[in-house]
């Protein structure tokens, strides 16, 4: 394989190959490798993965469609490479931002003191979808909200590195960093016995510790339960797999009961075992039929007030999911500064707040050069990319934002980094984005690398799996 065939695109920021076409300096041994390869032989490679992850089971389901079915993940065999020095810079910069969301969560069910210092505004929390006013008051210990975070980064152009957004709620796709991680260890064997490429492993054993550390005061060995909407989740295959790697029991909500004691039990065919800790993939207003959705069948009537009188723990916390809006992600640098006096390691990406009437009047002008993004919606659903749209559809969608600009943000749309990806034969260059794992406790830790998504369609910003997207496995190269 040749430099040329490896150098997809000179007009975007290649993850392996600089803007001259050589390799990056994290990225040399894979290069060298590839070259070497020619594209018979990693295709061969890229097939066989697609065999490893039938056989292994590893699915996702889409409900886009209207069937529902499960398919085989995604993967392509081309990993995405970052240097270890820039990546320990990422990481700090994750672990800053985890700390201020924290605190401004704890901040808003208790004093608001960010609103009563002008810093935030009182009518953004009071038409927040997240805000849970049952929440108020409530004291998870070490102060931490959001456990189980998932921080989405793109690099744009010029090579910096943005954050895009924060998922606070039920944060997916780790399980698929470490079964990637599998499949590319084998079709890259020998890359990964001559040079130092972080591992990934340790993500369970950090989530079992930090999860372990929130059980009540007291308990030396808690019970740690993976509470699952059920089998036709589309994460189902993720909640199934972390459940069995940090050794917790998978449960629906039917399993657990809340005694008069307010503790929670699960039911097993010994009778009631107590249950310490539960790590929800339950959406908040499906957890617990007697405060929230009564019609809720996935949830434990009573868990919330186990909850508050710190007999379980929940992670991630009701309530967290108040910081999960792209609204409230427009304030983070100023939320960052507010809460402990740092400037942002890492940046936003510079955002419009169609809330303000004369941001709102620049994203109407200008909207079909921005993406707008609805403040709740996830997975890439409500998404507009206004060079993509038709006449039409940019109309609807200033309407919307005329009717309800609380709900709406927007971003310039940028030139989003590429990695080389085998697309019918041929390389091809292929948008990325990244998504790490960050777990907050008593310490916190980011998991080396995380979970490369890639825009399988040619031209497509979309990475999101539900969409089209794919992922790739992501090496932290000490180089």
């Amino acid at each position: 394989m040749s430099m040329a065939e490896l150098r997809t695109s000179a007009d975007l920021w290649d993850e392996l190959l600089d803007k001259d076409g050589a390799p990056r300096r994290a990225a040399a041994e894979l290069v060298q490798q590839l070259q070497s390869l020619g594209l018979a032989e990693l295709q061969q490679r890229q097939d066989l993965a697609e065999l490893d992850i039938v056989g292994m089971g590893i699915t996702f389901t889409v409900y886009s469609d209207g069937r529902g079915i499960d398919r085989a993940w995604p993967f392509d065999v081309i990993p995405r490479v970052i240097a270890a020095d820039e990546w320990r810079g990422i990481e700090r910069g994750l672990v800053q931002r985890l700390r201020a969301i924290n605190m401004f969560i704890d901040d808003v069910y208790h004093e608001q003191r960010v609103i009563h210092d002008g810093v935030f505004p009182a009518e953004l929390l009071e038409h927040s979808v997240n805000f849970r006013r049952e929440c108020v008051g409530a004291n998870p210990k070490f102060g931490v909200w959001a456990h189980i975070s998932g921080s989405d980064l793109v690099r744009d152009g010029d090579g910096t590195m943005y954050v895009l957004e924060d998922d606070l709620r039920v944060p997916s796709g780790v399980s698929y960093v470490l079964e990637n991680r599998a499949i590319s260890k084998r079709a890259f064997a020998d890359l990964f016995a001559k040079q130092s490429i972080l591992p990934v492993d340790a993500y369970t054993d950090e989530l079992n510790r930090m999860l372990s550390s929130l059980a009540p005061e007291g308990i030396a060995e808690p019970t740690i339960a993976v509470l699952t909407p059920g089998i036709y989740n589309s994460a189902y295959f993720e909640h199934s797999f972390l459940a069995q790697r940090i050794g917790a029991t998978l449960v629906e909500g039917i399993d657990l009961v809340v005694g008069d004691d307010e503790c929670v039990y699960m039911r097993t065919i010994d009778g009631l075992e107590r249950v310490h800790v539960i790590y929800r993939r339950v959406d908040d207003l499906f957890i617990d039929p007697e405060v929230f959705r009564a019609d809720s069948t996935l949830g434990v009537p009573g868990l919330m007030r186990a909850w508050r009188a710190g007999n379980v723990a929940i992670a991630n916390a009701p309530g967290a999911g108040v910081a999960d809006d792209k609204v409230v992600y427009a304030w983070m640098p100023d939320l960052i500064r507010y809460y402990l006096q740092e400037e942002p390691l890492l940046p936003n990406v510079p955002t419009y707040r169609c809330v303000y009437d004369d941001e709102r009047a620049y994203v109407v002008e200008h909207i079909a050069e921005l993406v707008v993004k609805p403040a709740n919606e996830s997975g890439g659903y409500g998404l507009l990319i206004g060079n993509r749209a038709t006449r039409s559809e940019l109309d609807d969608a200033i309407a919307s934002i005329e009717a309800d600009p609380r709900n709406w943000v927007a971003q310039p749309i940028l030139a989003l980094s590429t990695v080389p990806t085998l697309c019918d034969g041929a390389l091809e260059p292929r948008h990325v984005d990244l998504r790490p794992f960050i777990l907050s406790g008593a310490t916190s830790y980011v998991s080396a690398g995380g979970l490369t998504r890639v825009a399988l369609r040619r031209g497509s910003l979309v990475v999101n799996s539900s969409q089209g997207g794919g992922s790739k496995d992501t090496w932290i190269v000490e180089a």
